[in-house]
């Protein structure tokens, strides 16, 4: 029997992951979440899969991106987006990578808009951290993009990162929401697969062709795969001890 004296063994809350197709996927924040010890509850909305009343039995929440725009009329999106109002309001760790960036700017009553210019960020773009986000962390000088629509800064949030094209690479709003416009999930596998299945993207104005998002990533990717274990370290920081 143990005795009083003893370590209780600790768990963590599940990290409650939103993915808007069918075979998409949490990719390596997936894997260093659960490399990290927080177990995934993965849902797809679009799918007919419901979002759960509270996230008190969650660390948080990962919403994804998609090929959909946070300004389409479809329910599930507009569902999603209302959603939202729980992390805020419970306090809770909020993860928007793109689409869920976007999502969370609508929520917070930011508008989402294709570049005046109708430039595209598809490929391996420069960020630059703001005073605000270089004193949260060391941030990668490239990463990776597929979007043709950004995000205005809602009234209330931090820009941590800006780029030229798009001014507003990432965010927070309050304590724990976070959104970043860029792509660090993808492993090498989804990486491919996106080029060959967006290819048709290629020729919008100021993307990059397929082998340049190929070889970039030989380039760029370390320092990106190093920022994302860092930054989801800092998100979901309260909740790293678990809860017994």
């Amino acid at each position: 029997m143990p005795s009083d004296a003893d370590p209780k063994p600790s768990f963590k809350r599940p990290v409650l992951i939103i993915l808007h197709q069918e075979r998409s996927s949490a990719g390596r924040v997936g894997q260093m979440l659960l490399e990290k010890g927080f177990p995934l509850d993965i849902r797809r909305p679009a799918l007919g899969d419901s979002l759960p009343m509270t996230l008190a039995e969650h660390s948080g929440a990962v919403v994804f991106g998609g090929p959909m725009s946070a300004n389409d009329p479809e329910q599930f999106v507009k569902h999603e987006i209302d959603w939202i109002s729980i992390p805020l309001k419970e306090n809770r760790p909020y993860l928007g990578i793109c689409l869920g960036a976007q999502m969370l700017a609508r929520h917070l009553g930011s508008r989402v808009a294709a570049h005046p210019k109708e430039l595209v960020e598809i490929g391996w773009y420069p960020i630059e951290p703001t005073n605000h986000g270089r004193l949260l962390m060391k941030w990668p000088k490239m990463v990776y993009h597929f979007h043709r629509e950004g995000f205005e800064l809602p009234h209330g949030a931090t820009l941590l990162a800006t780029s030229d094209t798009y001014p507003n690479q990432a965010m927070r709003y309050g304590d724990k929401a976070y959104g970043v416009q860029f792509h660090a999930e993808l492993t090498r596998a989804m990486m491919h697969r996106w080029v060959v299945h967006g290819a048709s993207r290629f020729v919008m104005p100021n993307a990059q062709k397929g082998r340049d998002h190929l070889e970039g990533r030989m380039l760029f990717d370390a320092p990106l795969r190093a920022w994302l274990s860092n930054f989801l370290d800092h998100v979901f920081k309260d909740e790293m001890s678990g809860s017994d």
